[in-house]
């Protein structure tokens, strides 16, 4: 497929305009909220939260490390990273996959399974107060369905490039 070298602009309507600057503006303010909370309560980051509650829903508290990336949607790299230093905090551990020898898999250690366990009722008290109980029901579904419209159609395009 080629692209024409110059297309003409298809400029923001008023109303597409208003949408896109409230979304831009909205998202950095709820999410910096929730994260200064999280921070203040449990010690934990934004980034330490969201692996130790994806792998706290995950059977036995271990994934394979390729896997835990790609349902956070994070690359390898990102995630290496990230499990470095929660290793060094005791939260997680990585151990070889017995069966195959190949691959690694991440497992939440005892002290992470005790930090997800306090940190998420202040998490989600944190949620609610600067996202779901400043909605109302009809805005909240909306929310849903242009998160779940936008995640499903940006998620072909992701797998598209990899």
């Amino acid at each position: 497929m080629t692209r024409d070298p110059d297309p003409a602009p298809r400029w923001l309507t008023e109303s597409e305009q208003r949408a896109w600057y409230a979304w831009r503006r909205m998202f950095p303010l709820v999410n910096a909220g929730i994260a200064r909370d999280l921070g203040q309560d449990s010690g934990l980051s934004e980034a330490d939260y969201d692996v130790l509650s994806v792998l706290g829903s995950t059977e036995g508290h271990r994934t394979r490390i390729s896997a835990l990336a790609l349902l956070m949607q994070w690359s390898r790299s990102r995630l290496s990273h990230q499990l470095t230093r929660m290793e060094q905090r005791g939260l997680v551990r990585r151990e070889e996959v017995a069966s195959d020898g190949r691959g690694a898999q991440v497992v939440l250690t005892p002290a992470g399974v005790g930090a997800i366990t306090e940190a998420a009722p202040l998490h989600v008290e944190s949620v609610r107060r600067h996202l779901i109980d400043v909605l109302t029901p009809e805005q909240l579904a909306t929310l849903a369905e242009v998160g779940e419209t936008l995640r499903a159609r940006l998620g072909v395009a992701r797998k598209e490039v990899d």
